[in-house]
């Protein structure tokens, strides 16, 4: 496998999984309000607790996203 395969490869999962990051984010943003009375309905959570998971799903998303796309991506630029 070439080196600008996989340079290709990561900056594509990158974008792709940026974009799917900031799909999630913005639904949250724009309609949290039905995303929470649906989970709240199927797991009788409540709005504090969703609140949380919510945060936390978000943040270690984000930072699985830096870890295994954006770093690999910048290291393999910076090798070659």
């Amino acid at each position: 496998m070439d080196i600008s395969i996989l340079r290709s490869f990561f900056l594509w999962c990158m974008i792709i999984n940026f974009g799917m990051l900031l799909f999630s984010s913005l639904m949250l943003m724009c309609v949290g309000g039905l995303v929470y009375r649906i989970h709240s309905k199927l797991f009788g959570i409540t709005r504090d607790a969703f609140n949380v998971v919510i945060y936390c799903f978000i943040g270690i998303y984000k930072l699985l996203w830096i870890i295994f796309n954006v770093v690999p991506y910048i290291a393999l630029l910076i090798i070659t």
